[in-house]
């Protein structure tokens, strides 16, 4: 190889230099150096939190940390390395395969024969497949590396149960207004100045952060590019500065699980004002209406049922506005059938009573009905007494026979018992009157 130019040297000189110099973004140079430093998840770091006690042992277990983006878990997973001298290596199911895998367990079995053990962290572990998940069980096992995972997703239904029974599960906490603020505070002493913004628009940037630290230092960089000399932001000029950032939602993770179970409480809970604020959150974010007109059919025939019969008829008419109307008109008729449910008598008496008739048939098997409501088509059906003693109601008085009509080996079961109150009051009154009738009559 040639050697360099004088002037080509330099040049690289020059470079490196500038690399050096190159400013970096406000989160990393705000990164944690201590695990003291982490804000946010006083309930594993804090002094008898679950990290906490697992350092005083010097002895570090496997691990999976669940939560939210931008809540410390790779910084968490970076300080336990340094606090217990492991090997930090870092890998992303995003970007790696089988064969990163097994360049990473070769890397540890060398690093443990010199004495030196290895924390493997694995971000977005969940990605991962069933067998790629496997393939960590051996390591894990025998030691040769702490595995370390990180997810946003509930590993109950993301990882196999064989490495969990093999890693605790530490869940970080989306970061709270104190814990934004702390990062604040910190980057306003790094710069050296204050954040240009108001009271009121300040307590919007917090919530603009959505829980996330990472997402709060990225805000607040922007800010300061943002202001020119001597200007202060309101609120509404922030807004427009930041366009404001889009809400952490992602429609096939718990986000989209959560908000939803949260508007069907709400509704259940009878509170229309919780349940068109869950109603805006989904929407807000880009949930599909349809999918939510389903979920309030399901709801009317689940919490409302025969307390408001009108119910289910105004969930359907509501599907069938959006589906005619489109966005954004027709979402006004989802959160009218919204308001109608929460302020609806509630009654899950149909829905409980299905359970139990659901359960009964399966346990009971193929019962054969009483004969006296069979057909009788056939001559044989008719000698074998199929048919014989029915009574047609109609010709009874008050159109009401009292037969039973349960099989004789089941006997009489009640599954439905309607709550006195919404429309079905009336039907307990009804249902009261026939059983009142069914006894005189022999029926019962």
């Amino acid at each position: 190889m040639s050697p360099k130019r004088p002037h080509e040297a330099s040049n690289l000189f020059a470079a490196a230099g500038m690399e050096q110099d190159a400013p970096h973004p406000l989160p990393d140079r705000l990164r944690p150096r201590t695990l003291a430093d982490v804000v946010g998840q006083d309930h594993i770091l804090g002094p008898d939190g679950a990290l906490t006690r697992m350092l005083e042992t010097r002895t570090l277990g496997s691990l999976v940390f669940w939560g939210p983006p931008g809540t410390g878990k790779t910084t968490v997973a970076r300080l336990l390395a340094d606090a217990t001298e492991l090997h930090f290596e870092q890998i992303s199911a995003v970007f790696s395969g089988v064969a990163d895998l097994k360049k990473a367990f070769d890397a540890a079995r060398a690093r443990r024969e010199t004495g030196k053990g290895t924390l493997l962290f694995v971000d977005e572990v969940h990605r991962f497949n069933r067998a790629q998940q496997d393939s960590f069980l051996p390591v894990m096992e025998d030691g040769t590396v702490v595995l370390v995972g990180a997810t946003t997703e509930n590993p109950s239904f993301e990882l196999n149960a064989a490495l969990l029974s093999r890693a605790r599960v530490l869940v970080f906490h989306s970061l709270d207004t104190a814990a934004i603020e702390r990062l604040f505070a910190n980057a306003e002493k790094i710069e050296g100045k204050a954040l240009p913004l108001d009271a009121e628009a300040r307590a919007v940037l917090v919530r603009m952060a959505d829980g996330d630290g990472r997402a709060s230092l990225t805000l607040a960089e922007e800010v300061w590019r943002a202001a020119r000399k001597g200007e202060v932001f309101n609120a509404e000029q922030l807004q427009a500065i930041l366009q404001r950032r889009a809400p952490i939602y992602d429609k096939s993770a718990d986000g989209h699980y959560n908000l939803i179970s949260a508007l069907h409480k709400s509704v259940r809970g009878s509170d229309p004002d919780a349940a068109l604020y869950y109603l805006a959150r989904m929407l807000d974010a880009g949930e599909d209406p349809l999918f939510l007109a389903r979920r309030v059919v399901r709801m009317a025939v689940e919490d409302i049922g025969l307390a408001d019969p009108q119910a289910l008829a105004v969930c359907n008419a509501a599907k069938d506005a959006y589906d005619f109307l489109g966005s954004p008109e027709g979402e006004l008729a989802i959160a009218q059938a919204v308001v109608y449910l929460a302020t609806a008598p509630k009654s899950n008496a149909v829905y409980t009573a299905f359970g139990a008739a659901m359960q009964t048939a399966k346990q009971g098997g193929s019962l054969l009905p009483p004969k006296h409501i069979l057909n009788s088509p056939t001559k044989l059906m008719k000698s074998e007494g199929y048919g014989s003693g029915y009574q047609y109601d109609h010709d009874a008085p008050d159109a009401f026979s009292g037969q039973d009509y349960f099989p004789e080996a089941l006997g009489r079961q009640t599954f439905y018992d309607p709550p006195d109150r919404g429309f079905e009051r009336e039907i307990r009154k009804r249902l009261d009157y026939w059983n009142r009738l069914r006894k005189e009559r022999g029926g019962s």
